[in-house]
Formats: C-alpha cells, sequence, structure tokens
C-alpha cells in the first residue's frame, strides 16, 4: 500500500517517478538544473545537512552557523524529523547517516 500523503496528486507521482528514473549523479544535476532554480535546490540541500546536523545533536546556533539555515528553518526541520513522516529518517538511514534500530 503507498503511503497516504497530503501532497498526492498524479502529477506529484509523475515527478517523484520521474526522479526514481535517474541513476547517476550527473543524470540528478541535469535534472535538477532544468527542474528546479538554484535558489531551491541551494534550500533542499541546505535542509539536508541541517537534518545531518540535528542527528549529531548539534545546537541550533551550531547549525545556524554551519549552514547559515535560520533557526525557524531549523525548527521546522527538528519538527519534521521527530514528528514528520519519517522520510528522513529513512534516506539517513538509507545513506548510512543513523542505524537501523534508530
Amino acid at each position: 500500500m503507498l503511503y497516504n500523503s497530503k501532497i498526492k496528486s498524479e502529477q506529484t507521482d509523475d515527478l517523484f517517478e520521474a526522479i526514481l528514473a535517474l541513476e547517476t549523479l550527473d543524470e540528478c544535476y541535469r535534472f535538477f538544473e532544468d527542474i528546479c532554480t538554484v535558489k531551491e535546490i541551494q534550500a533542499i540541500s541546505q535542509r539536508l545537512q541541517v537534518v545531518k546536523l540535528l542527528i549529531k545533536n548539534k545546537t541550533y546556533h551550531e547549525i545556524e552557523a554551519e549552514t547559515g539555515a535560520s533557526t525557524a528553518t531549523i525548527s521546522r526541520i527538528n519538527r519534521s524529523l521527530n514528528y514528520g513522516s519519517d522520510g528522513y529518517k529513512l534516506v539517513l538511514k538509507r545513506l548510512g547517516y543513523i542505524s537501523e534500530e534508530e
């Protein structure tokens, strides 16, 4: 059964299917440079950096200094990490940043 998401739509399915079709880092760069603005890619990349620092128990001040993210952004990411859909945890586990038990 598919996850019941509040963003689910046929268009979103098409986007995610396109992303899943990418096979290399180079393909990802090419696709995302075409589909997103530089600022959008930077914002998404920053969020991943923030969550990686949150799981290392860095303080908001340390994360803000290292990533340039606002404390509001850090707080929102922390809330998603702890009370969200577990998407961050899924990816962090697959990338080896957290163990399967966490």
